[in-house]
């Protein structure tokens, strides 16, 4: 009884420092998740740029294939393709690392007392980073092709906030379950593997020529379209803006409620 009454105010006053105290100690998951890239590719000659080396020739080699395939003109194409990888990389980078947000911080967690809201901060900024490095390509796309992206650019910073907003409360949420059930990530890993399949991501929505609902009913589609529209210049639907609102407000009331209720026992859980 005394948990009960304990969880409403106590639970929820020290998830809510937790989130807030980890957010703001920038400087120490900053440094976590650089420290994670620079571990990844030591002593490797181009470092992080070799994601952006193998991004640049999957889109070359696919973009020039299924270009043909599908009918479609490259400078349309290949820039569509493009930002789908990318966005695509970081989105599959949050759902298959995010699953092991606590589980990788297993000795930190318990041995030093500090906000657990510290290593998805990590995991997230990790994720950002190497989605940066992948960005130059669609800046050489951009003038090559010469896309005219007009000020429907200014969308793409608020929807990289979203984009980052769900990053966060996916790493919190998943990280908590996988902690708890370590066969979580391999139902992630398939998951995922069936996803970018069915995503407009090498394939375009025009495509299926009228069966639109099959795209509008997938809700990757929208987290995508609302950053990767304006960067080729075409505002996204006010659709894809609620889809992807609402799902990030659902989202964090699950997440949040989850934390304050399951934060005491991922210490034990990891």
């Amino acid at each position: 009884m005394t948990m009960v009454k304990a969880f409403p105010s106590e639970f929820i006053a020290n998830a809510s420092t937790d989130l807030q105290s980890g957010v703001l100690r920038w400087g120490l998951w900053g440094r976590l998740g650089w420290q994670d890239i620079l571990m990844r590719y030591r002593r490797s000659v181009l470092g992080p740029f070799w994601l952006t080396l193998s991004t640049a020739i999957m889109v070359a080699a696919m973009g020039t294939l299924y270009s043909v395939l599908f009918q479609l003109p490259a400078a349309d194409y290949i820039p569509f393709l493009a930002l789908g990888l990318i966005i695509w990389g970081f989105i599959n980078s949050i759902l298959s690392e995010g699953c092991n947000t606590f589980i990788e911080a297993e000795s930190v967690l318990k041995q030093i007392a500090m906000p657990k809201s510290i290593f998805v901060c990590r995991v997230v900024w990790r994720a950002f980073l190497l989605m940066v490095h992948s960005l130059p390509i669609y800046l050489v796309l951009l003038v090559w092709f010469q896309i005219q992206i007009g000020w429907s650019v200014l969308l793409a910073f608020p929807a990289l906030l979203l984009l980052l907003g769900h990053a966060l409360w996916i790493s919190l949420l998943f990280g908590m379950i996988s902690a708890r059930f370590r066969d979580f990530p391999q139902i992630v890993a398939s998951i995922v593997q069936i996803a970018f399949f069915l995503t407009p991501i090498v394939w375009k929505p025009e495509l299926l020529r009228g069966r639109m609902l099959i795209v509008e009913a997938n809700p990757l589609y929208h987290v995508i379209e609302i950053l990767r529209g304006p960067l080729l210049g075409t505002p996204p639907e006010a659709l894809s803006w609620i889809v992807v609102c609402t799902m990030l407000i659902a989202g964090w009331v699950l997440t949040f409620w989850a934390f304050a209720r399951f934060r005491p026992r991922i210490v034990y859980w990891v």
